[in-house]
């Protein structure tokens, strides 16, 4: 790189020079003296040559009209809205604002998990471990964070979290949530096989979408969505020119899902494109409801009679605080529904490790 360095220096002439000034002038550019620059106290000065592309007749050149503009912006994008991180109306009227419009867990004050970062800096710091292999040792980390870490580093392309994985994800930690998932479902059996971890619940949704959105006129796609319901489903299908499929829970019920709500939005959907798939939020988000598995038996029969993708958003299933309410997984009361529904309802059910399960956003 030096020599490289030396050899451009010593072929270009010097800025003070004519041969350079004529170079500068036959390539259609014209000098300018640079700009008064002030020397401040522990600041280096940079000398700088400012240049406008001359036409052949000494004119300043046009500047094109740009590619990318609001005009010219794609108009799904435009349509998109995520009504979440935006400004609070009104709040001149209230003495004090709570921000409950978003779970940011850790700007409300709520301490992280300690055993969690022990095992996500012991893991992320892995080239310590090859220098210093002594802190293996180190009575700073207990040990079954190191064993975790351990065991995580030897699932990944040798041994370093720099390697590639599938695109399913690192092996280990997919039978990990393979494992917890048969546990919380009370004995009723997850394959890891079909465990696909993402950067996020988002991201995961976002992903199905796109593999289910498709058709045009009467033949697009149209999702049924709840409303209230988190704004990512309203802005994806947006984005990719999807219809939106509305159907109301009942206030009155504490926002409980009506099996004859959802009829409706169907069949009213059915004239103008094809319903495919039926999105659930279960416990509610923001409406925080828990739907009963009574709920979820006439929901998965809904879908198994219309034939409709079903996408189970399960993210806040540990958030459940009423001692009246139970939360049930999707995937464990279609296991329980029998065969006929188990090999024919098609189910994925979403889950995070963000905000419900550890608190870290």
């Amino acid at each position: 790189m030096r020599r490289l360095r030396d050899v451009v220096q010593r072929s270009v002439p010097p800025r003070n020079s004519p041969l350079y000034s004529g170079l500068w002038q036959r390539a259609g550019y014209k000098t300018q003296p640079g700009p008064q620059v002030t020397e401040q106290p522990g600041l280096k000065r940079f000398s700088t040559a400012e240049a406008t592309v001359q036409t052949g007749d000494g004119h300043p050149c046009r500047m094109r009209e740009k590619s990318l503009t609001m005009a010219s912006l794609s108009p799904q994008v435009k349509a998109v809205e995520y009504a979440v991180r935006g400004p609070i109306g009104g709040k001149e009227s209230f003495t004090e604002v709570i921000k409950a419009n978003i779970g940011d867990a850790h700007a409300m004050g709520q301490q992280p998990i300690t055993f969690l970062r022990q095992v996500r800096g012991q893991t992320c710091c892995v080239w310590w471990l090859c220098v210093y292999p002594e802190l293996l040792q180190s009575p700073s980390f207990p040990e079954d964070a190191k064993q975790r870490a351990q065991r995580i580093l030897q699932g990944c392309g040798g041994q370093s979290l720099g390697s590639y994985s599938a695109s399913q994800g690192v092996e280990c930690i997919r039978q990990h949530v393979a494992e917890f998932i048969t546990e919380r479902d009370e004995g009723v059996p997850s394959d890891w096989n079909n465990i696909y971890l993402t950067t996020g619940a988002s991201d995961g949704i976002m992903s199905i979408l796109k593999l289910l959105v498709s058709g045009e006129g009467s033949g697009r796609t149209g999702v049924l969505i709840p409303i209230p319901q988190y704004p990512l489903y309203s802005a994806a299908l947006s984005e990719l020119d999807a219809v939106h499929i509305h159907y109301y829970l009942d206030e009155d019920s504490c926002w409980a899902l009506d099996i004859e709500e959802l009829q409706r939005a169907y069949l009213s959907a059915k004239q103008l494109c094809t319903p495919r798939a039926l999105c659930i939020i279960n416990p509610g988000n923001p409406t925080g409801q828990v739907q009963s598995k009574k709920c979820i038996e006439e929901v998965l029969h809904f879908a198994y009679e219309e034939n409709l993708f079903v996408m189970a958003d399960e993210v806040y299933q540990d958030n459940v605080y009423s001692a009246d309410c139970h939360f049930h997984s999707f995937k464990k009361v279609l296991y329980e529904m029998g065969p006929e529904y188990f090999n024919n309802v098609e189910l994925v059910s979403f889950h995070s490790t963000s905000k419900g399960y550890t608190g870290e956003c």
